[in-house]
């Protein structure tokens, strides 16, 4: 049982920062760079940064009970349970904070486009906001992947 839960720990890992790597550096750009409709590029890349989201949450979870079971309270002093906490707050803002901000700008921006509207500046200040944390959150993963590969330190 041991050898399947360190098996998943390490999938989880895999899948979680594969996905924001997958996602943030390669989907969404093509999608930009392909679709001849931005809002259908938006609304889709959109799709998939919750979809990221929300199982890096899950995938966090899994994370923080693998590691605690495994070493107890030590894991408080493991650098990986740190970046999975990280991880998870900056998840945590994505999902509860900017993208329902975002969405909201984009309803209250009807029947127009929201970078067609009076609420392109703050649309586009929280999409900065929101690439510059989804850029961190993919460096903490990065560093997880690293961490991760030392054997469970």
């Amino acid at each position: 049982m041991r050898r399947l839960s360190e098996a998943f720990y390490q999938f989880a890992i895999t899948l979680w920062v594969g996905g924001l790597w997958a996602i943030g550096y390669l989907a969404a750009p093509v999608l930009f760079a392909e679709l001849g409709d931005r809002q259908l590029a938006g609304v889709l890349a959109g799709k998939l940064f919750a979809l990221i989201g929300w199982f890096g949450l899950g995938a966090a979870l899994y994370l923080m009970v693998f590691l605690f079971a495994r070493s107890g309270a030590r894991a408080l002093r493991q650098a990986g349970f740190w970046l999975v906490l990280l991880m998870a707050g900056m998840a945590a803002v994505q999902v509860f904070g900017i993208q329902p901000l975002m969405a909201q700008l984009k309803l209250n921006a009807l029947p127009r486009e929201v970078m067609e509207s009076v609420f392109r500046d703050r649309f586009a200040t929280w999409h900065g906001i929101s690439s510059i944390v989804y850029l961190l959150q993919s460096l903490c993963g990065l560093g997880l992947v690293l961490w991760s590969g030392r054997g469970l330190r």
